[in-house]
């Protein structure tokens, strides 16, 4: 890759996206699960891209959806309505009145309470709502904290004799259509005995359900495969599916996936460039022009990636890579073995495709970055870089002009 050649035409930070790349790990996870009827519904709050959408629309996927913005920007893409499905535990009255009326797939139900405003909803606009019930399985995942969804200690999902309860009551009632069973237990799963014991549990509710009269469609099993940022081991495709299709014997349902990280993850980069280096008696700092409002998953989860001097060789020593945020917490890596730097040296942020520019923020009045793709070869800008009139353009309006 010509980073310098990329760097006179686009200027520093940008993320660039292997679109192909996206593609073939698509493509691949299609094929495991070819032996059954399925269908990927992209965990869009991975990365949200528009263009990154309108590919994966044309490769006949669906999105995972967790706010009507998202639902919104999958439409725009091009996405099929019916390919669209609606998660997250804090759905509103106006979202999912929206929801209904766009005609999406399901919506997933993450709580009695939500599934009682959603009837009303749908009463009031004499419609009938498709409903899925995310199913919390108290399943371990065996993951970072924050990113754990499956225990019965976290806010996402309803336990079994709750969704029990729930789809009788969905099933009797003229305004909900239950279409579907949910459950997703956490993400940068790398261990799939846990993705397979919760498939289990929630294959035999559906196996209770049905014995209740209750036929459902779908068998959404989330997402949340892992991918190797420091040395992990990645899931095996083959296994993966093969547990789920296990657990799924006897059952005719279309299995819906929900991934993110797995499909963008490791096809995207941040790039940087390096702006000083700062000496001090303990501790050596390569400041650089990126910074923990385009890339925070450091900060936040002190999570691992990779960082490359494309164009720098020489003895290495440890450093920390941070940015110009005035926070101690703004850092991109800690104690990292990298050569000598100088102003202008260009430094990649590696596997930074998922949660880099869509948690990325304005903090410290920073605009945000450009994205690129790479495909078939080519680079393209999918988005520009924010200017600061974009910033002020919502407020400046209602400044007191006097």
């Amino acid at each position: 890759m010509d980073y310098k050649k990329l760097k006179e035409e686009f200027k520093t930070p940008f993320y660039l996206y292997n679109f192909d790349e996206i593609k073939e790990n698509f493509l691949r996870l299609k094929e495991v699960f070819k032996a059954r009827k399925s269908q990927i519904f992209y965990a869009m709050k991975a990365n949200s891209n528009l263009s990154l959408l309108q590919m994966l629309t044309k490769l006949d996927s669906g999105f995972d959806c967790v706010s009507i913005g998202e639902i919104k920007r999958a439409l725009v893409a091009g996405a099929k309505n019916y390919k669209i499905i609606f998660s997250g535990v804090g759905k509103t009255k106006e979202e999912l009145e929206l929801a209904l009326k766009y005609d999406i797939l399901y919506i997933n139900l993450e709580s009695e309470a939500e599934m009682l405003l959603l009837e009303n909803v749908a009463k009031n606009l004499d419609l009938k709502a498709r409903i899925s019930i995310r199913v919390n399985p108290n399943v371990d995942a065996k993951t970072h904290p924050y990113i754990s969804t499956g225990l019965h200690e976290n806010k996402f999902g309803v336990e079994l004799d709750m969704a029990r309860k729930m789809y009788v009551y969905a099933k009797n009632s003229p305004f909900l259509e239950p279409v579907g069973v949910h459950f997703h237990i956490g993400s940068q799963l790398t261990n799939l005995s846990p993705i397979h014991e919760a498939a289990s549990i929630v294959a035999k509710l559906v196996k209770e359900l049905v014995a209740l009269k209750i036929e459902l469609k779908f068998f959404d099993i989330g997402g949340g495969l892992g991918v190797s940022y420091k040395n992990e081991s990645e899931p095996n495709l083959y296994d993966y599916a093969q547990g789920i299709l296990s657990a799924l014997n006897g059952l005719d349902l279309t299995i819906g996936l929900e991934p993110g990280r797995f499909l963008v993850a490791k096809s995207g980069e941040l790039v940087c460039s390096v702006l000083y280096e700062k000496i001090t008696p303990k501790k050596r700092f390569v400041i650089v022009d990126g910074a923990m409002n385009d890339l925070l998953r450091p900060s936040l989860y002190e999570a691992y990636h990779e960082i490359v001097l494309p164009y720098n060789e020489g003895e290495k020593t440890p450093c920390d890579v941070v940015g110009g945020i005035c926070e101690s917490a703004d850092f991109l890596a800690k104690q990292r073995e990298l050569a000598q730097t100088k102003n202008g040296d260009i430094l990649v942020v590696k596997n930074a495709g998922a949660y880099g520019f869509s948690m990325s923020s304005n903090y410290n009045t920073r605009t945000r970055v450009c994205e690129l793709a790479l495909e078939n070869g080519k680079i393209r800008l999918i988005r520009q870089r924010e200017s600061f009139e974009d910033l002020i353009a919502l407020e400046e309006k209602f400044l007191n002009k006097e």
